[in-house]
Parts: structure tokens; C-alpha cells; sequence
């Protein structure tokens, strides 16, 4: 997905406070970041996505654990 379509998807999500928006767009971020080899920003969009599936009760918490874990930049909790 084109950066600028990614980036208005996210602030309108922000604007709704839509929690399982901002999941899925802060995952697809961090899948790019991932896809391009850019570490640090897919752990940055990785733990945003993490925050907000946490305050949500998303089920992807885990899985975004999982993930920042494996970057080193996260314990792994148990859920």
C-alpha cells in the first residue's frame, strides 16, 4: 500500500479512536517496514500496533508480542 494512503488510513483512524483500525493499520505499516528490511521502523509500527490491540483485547496481542520479542524488543508475555 502507498505510504500516503497508509498514513491518512492511520490519522483517520486516530480521529475515530477506532482500537482494531489501528491494529490493522499499524500491523500493515510493520509488515512493510518488515518486507523493505527496516528493523527499527517495523518494531516502531509493531509497537503501536501492540498498544493498542492490548487497551482493544485484540487476540493479536499475542502474535505482536511474539513478533517484537523476536526483534529484541520485548519480553515475551504470556497471555
Amino acid at each position: 500500500m502507498d505510504k500516503a494512503a497508509l498514513d491518512k488510513l492511520l490519522l483517520d483512524a486516530h480521529s475515530r479512536n477506532d482500537h482494531r483500525d489501528l491494529v490493522r493499520y499499524y500491523t500493515l505499516a510493520a509488515d512493510e517496514c518488515e518486507t523493505a528490511g527496516d528493523v527499527g521502523a517495523t518494531c516502531f509500527y509493531l509497537t503501536h500496533a501492540f498498544v493498542f490491540a492490548l487497551e482493544a483485547g485484540a487476540p493479536e496481542a499475542d502474535a505482536l508480542n511474539a513478533r517484537l520479542a523476536g526483534h529484541g524488543r520485548a519480553e515475551r508475555l504470556t497471555f
